[in-house]
C-alpha cells in the first residue's frame, strides 16, 4: 500500500487538532489531518461557543487572548460567524455582587479588561435579563462567540483550500510506529512531527502515559432554545453567580469561599451535578443553556431530565426569553487534568500528544497551540523541551 509522505500529522479532527494543523500550515508545513468520524463529534461540537477569556487564570489569560486574536483571523479568513459581544456575569445576591466588585478591582491589573455595570446598564445591553433582585453585573469585551457545529465543519475544508492541509475524515488511527502513523484500514503516513489530540480518547494511542496522570473524565448536559424570533439579540454573552465558583479566576477574591459555603447549605444538588448556568445565542438565533458536571464514577450512557430542570429553573431566573421553546437537549464529555489547562507530552521524539484540554478547548486551543509550536521548533532544534511546563489552573 502507498504511504503518504508529509512533515506533520495531526491525529484528530476536534478542535485541538485544528489548531495544531493550522500552526504547522501557517509555518509553511505540509500536513495531513486525521479524524477517525465523517466529522469531527466530540466534544468540540458540544459546547457553547464561548471563547471566554476572562474565565481563565492571570497566568493562562495571555494565552487565552492570543487564541481570541487567531480566532477572529480565522472567522474573516474562511468566513465564519463571530460575534464580539463580550460577557456580563450577573449578581442577584450580595455575596455574587461582592465577588464581582473584588474581581473588578484585581482584575485589570492583571491584564482583565473589565468593569462593574448597573443593573439599568445591564438591561440595556441584553433587554431579557430578569431585573427581579438584580444588584449589577461585571462587564467584559473580550469574550467571543462562535458556532462550534460551523466552526469545527469548516475550517477543515478552509484548511485544505487555503494551505493545502490533506484531510481525511473516517480515518481511525490505530497503531503510531515512528515515523509512521497506521490507520485501522491498513493506510500509512511517514511524517517528521507528529501530533495527538485525542479529546477524551485516552485508550487508543499511548494509553500508558495517562495511568499516573490523574485524569478526570466529565459529562455535562446542555440544552438549546427554538430559534429566537428574527432580529433578537441577546447582547452579551451572560453568566449567573453559580460561575463564580466555577472558573478560577475567581479564585483570588475574598468572599470566594463564603458565596461557596452559601451555595453548599441552600443548594446542595447543584453543587452535586456541578451545575452553573450561561447563555450564548448561535449563528440560528438558538439560545444555548447549560451546564453540568458529573465526574468519573458519577458518569452514566443516560441523561437526566432533573438535571435539565435545575438548569432550566436558574437559567429562568436569570433571563426572559421571548421564546424558551427548547429544541435540543445533549451531552458532552471531556476529560480534565486538576491543575494543568492541558497535558503535554512527547512519548517519542517528535511525537507530542496533547490532551486534557477540559473545559476550555475552544478558548485556549489556537493560543496554546500557537505557544507549543514556538517551543516545539525553534530556530536551534537542540533546545525543544521534551515536555512543557503549563501553568496551574489552582
Amino acid at each position: 500500500m502507498q504511504i503518504e509522505a508529509v512533515e506533520v500529522v495531526v491525529v484528530g479532527g476536534g478542535v485541538t487538532g485544528l489548531a495544531h494543523a493550522f500552526q504547522a500550515a501557517r509555518r509553511g508545513y505540509s500536513v495531513a489531518l486525521l479524524e477517525r468520524d465523517r466529522f469531527a463529534q466530540g466534544a468540540s461540537i458540544r459546547n457553547f461557543g464561548m471563547i471566554w477569556s476572562v474565565g481563565q487564570t492571570a497566568e493562562n489569560h495571555p494565552i487565552a487572548l492570543r487564541s481570541r486574536e487567531i480566532w477572529l483571523s480565522l472567522a474573516k479568513a474562511a468566513g465564519l460567524w463571530a460575534r464580539e459581544c463580550g460577557s456580563i456575569h450577573l449578581a442577584h445576591r450580595p455575596d455574587e455582587l461582592a465577588v464581582l466588585e473584588e474581581f473588578s478591582q484585581a482584575g485589570p491589573p492583571l491584564g482583565y479588561e473589565c468593569a462593574m455595570i448597573t443593573p439599568a446598564e445591564a438591561l440595556r445591553q441584553c433587554p431579557s435579563v430578569n431585573p427581579v433582585g438584580l444588584l449589577g453585573g461585571l462587564f467584559s469585551p473580550t469574550e467571543v462567540n462562535v458556532d462550534p457545529r460551523e466552526a469545527i465543519a469548516r475550517l477543515p475544508r478552509w484548511l485544505a483550500e487555503a494551505h493545502g492541509v490533506h484531510v481525511h475524515f473516517n480515518t481511525t488511527v490505530t497503531r503510531i510506529e515512528a515515523p509512521h502513523v497506521i490507520a485501522s484500514d491498513g493506510r500509512r503516513w511517514r511524517a517528521e512531527q507528529i501530533i495527538i489530540c485525542g479529546g477524551a480518547d485516552h485508550k487508543t494511542l499511548y494509553p500508558h502515559l495517562f495511568n499516573d496522570l490523574l485524569l478526570r473524565r466529565c459529562k455535562l448536559q446542555m440544552l438549546a432554545t427554538a430559534s429566537q424570533s428574527p432580529g433578537w439579540d441577546m447582547g452579551p454573552m451572560i453568566a449567573g453567580g453559580l460561575t463564580l465558583q466555577h472558573y478560577a479566576n475567581f479564585r483570588i477574591c475574598p468572599s470566594l469561599p463564603g458565596l461557596r459555603q452559601r451555595i453548599v447549605t441552600e443548594m446542595p444538588e447543584i453543587n452535586q451535578f456541578g451545575i452553573h448556568v450561561l447563555f450564548s445565542q448561535n449563528s440560528a438565533g438558538e439560545v444555548v443553556i447549560g451546564d453540568s458536571h458529573e465526574y468519573d464514577d458519577q458518569i452514566t450512557p443516560f441523561s437526566s431530565d432533573k438535571i435539565d430542570r435545575l438548569i432550566l429553573q436558574h437559567a429562568r431566573a436569570l433571563l426572559t426569553l421571548p421564546n424558551e421553546r427548547i429544541e435540543r437537549r445533549w451531552s458532552g464529555e471531556y476529560v480534565k487534568h486538576p491543575q494543568l489547562p492541558a497535558v503535554v507530552l512527547e512519548p517519542e521524539p517528535g511525537i507530542h500528544v496533547v490532551a486534557a484540554t477540559g473545559g476550555t478547548g475552544m478558548t485556549m486551543s489556537f493560543g496554546l497551540a500557537e505557544h507549543l509550536w514556538d517551543q516545539w521548533l525553534p530556530l536551534d532544534p537542540a533546545t525543544k523541551p521534551r515536555r512543557t511546563q503549563l501553568h496551574s489552573a489552582s
